[in-house]
């Protein structure tokens, strides 16, 4: 089978197979007498698995998941599909939990959260599912600004603190720029939650999007593991 023809079935470039064979995501190619590649219906499955993968898991995921596949290690790259299943529906559990706390009353008056009134950064990178570097680094470029322990000088974050780190994190994820970020704060300052509000629940949608995708994907998965187990019986 020619590059060309699974090219034209899967709406994509020629090169984009030759990108995929490079970075070892399908088996071995022999080539004909020509020289040109000799691609089998194992191929086939190979590439149509990844193009259906890769809007509900992206690139990163595929690219840990097929080489396992060719190598034989089919229960390792399940575990990683299996990851990035969790990993999703953490996201999902995160931004939700950004729309209930924008469904709370005052900004500046923000309740006891989990019953506490301050919190170390491990904890809110903890909540929000963020990093502590990430959050370090909103605090340089001024989008939040936590007391300091006048003995320790440790950070102190309050439950108000927490909140804008999950606005944050959920606008930048779906906005990337900080400029936007910083915007959307700043309507916040003046109790304006609507904007901020319609993309958390723009986000939910994405991660509702992306779950379907991932189950799409995850269809293909079985098929390929079905041709390459039929391979491996003949």
């Amino acid at each position: 089978m020619k590059g060309i023809e699974i090219a034209k079935k899967l709406k994509i470039s020629t090169s984009a197979l030759r990108h995929y064979e490079a970075w070892g995501l399908i088996p071995k190619v022999e080539r004909m007498a020509n020289g040109y590649r000799n691609y089998t219906k194992e191929h086939e499955a190979y590439f149509q698995c990844i193009r259906a993968m890769y809007a509900g898991f992206g690139m990163n995921v595929i690219r840990e998941v097929m080489p396992r596949i060719v190598n034989g290690e089919k229960l390792d790259a399940l575990w990683i599909i299996n990851k990035a299943q969790v990993n999703l529906h953490a996201e999902k559990e995160t931004v939700q939990r950004t729309v209930d706390m924008l469904d709370l009353k005052e900004w500046t008056d923000f309740p006891k959260y989990r019953n506490k009134n301050s919190f170390t950064i491990g904890d809110v990178a903890k909540e929000a599912n963020v990093s502590a570097s990430a959050i370090r680094h909103w605090e340089k470029e001024g989008l939040i600004r936590p007391e300091r322990h006048k003995e320790s000088g440790f950070r102190i974050y309050s439950p108000s603190d927490i909140r804008k780190v999950l606005i944050i994190r959920t606008v930048q994820r779906v906005a990337y720029s900080l400029d936007i970020v910083r915007e959307v704060l700043s309507g916040l300052d003046k109790k304006n939650i609507a904007q901020v509000k319609q993309i958390a629940i723009e986000s939910l949608q994405y991660i509702d999007n992306a779950l379907v995708e991932q189950i799409r994907g995850i269809a293909y998965l079985h098929n390929l593991l079905d041709v390459v187990s039929n391979k491996e019986g003949q």
